[in-house]
């Protein structure tokens, strides 16, 4: 098992972002996190890559507890694409993909220049790779720095929100390109906020609410009307996706709610 989460809790300022969360991901699988505001999504990844220690539970990364991990052990066996990347130097898109490799031992670091070009190809961001990173756009940064996370060449692939700045096209190449890891055996879980994105791409979904995880399963187990109208108290309806075999979740406004199905 790539990831396995024991009744984790976490407590800040008086306060449970997680309790009792229990899940496990195995290697070559599509795990999204979903939710509304203040879930407990970004703590949960937090906890998972070993920049949050929880109050209780435990996080297990293929069998050793993640906070066991030496630095550089944890940085070659899982990788981040956090919500903002902020540089106060002028660092050149290439070069901040380049930081990906630092942590790759010195043999691996021999193909350190074609590594760097083909995750920027990977994210069609290979045309900005002379361009300094803070003159980008918001989404041009994003392509930046998930092609960061693939120099990386890590088994576990953590991304928060890696769509939220992107356009349509690119919104699709990321998750495009995260069912390619998990088809070569690399294991991802990512925060999304687009539900059809999460129905469309992921292996499983996990959706959390108060801390607390209220399901966990195929897209299908999960898109129960009822269930995602409590969690972000919005009313939907649930539909067949016309090309793929998925769920397609419609929001409802409040006189459609009411009306007879």
């Amino acid at each position: 098992m790539a990831i396995a989460i024991d009744r984790l809790a976490v407590r800040r300022g008086g306060r449970n972002l997680l309790s009792g969360v229990s899940l496990t991901v195995p290697v070559g699988e599509v795990l999204a996190l979903v939710g509304p505001n203040g879930a407990g999504k970004s703590t949960l990844m937090a906890a998972i890559a070993g920049d949050l220690t929880p109050n209780e539970g435990s996080i297990r990364l293929f069998g050793h507890d993640v906070a066991a991990w030496a630095p550089g052990d944890l940085a070659r066996i899982r990788a981040v694409l956090p919500q903002q990347t902020i540089l106060q130097f002028g660092f050149t898109a290439r070069e901040v993909v380049a930081m990906g490799r630092a942590p790759l031992p010195p043999d691996d670091r021999r193909h350190d220049e074609e590594a760097v070009a083909f995750a920027l190809s990977e994210t069609e961001a290979l045309h900005l790779a002379d361009r300094r990173f803070p003159t980008l756009s918001g989404g041009e940064q994003t392509r930046v720095s998930l092609a960061r996370v693939l120099a990386q060449e890590t088994r576990i692939v953590l991304l928060d929100e890696p769509t939220a700045a992107l356009d349509i096209r690119h919104q699709q190449l990321v998750m495009q390109r995260a069912r390619s890891l998990a088809a070569r055996g690399r294991t991802v879980v990512t925060i999304l906020h687009d539900l059809n994105l999460a129905m469309a791409h992921a292996d499983r979904i996990a959706v959390l609410s108060g801390g607390g995880l209220r399901a966990c399963g195929s897209p299908w187990a999960v898109a129960e009307a009822g269930l995602l109208a409590d969690v972000f108290r919005c009313p939907v309806a649930i539909a067949r996706h016309p090309v793929l075999d998925r769920p397609l979740v419609i929001p409802l406004g409040e006189l459609d709610a009411e009306r007879d199905p």
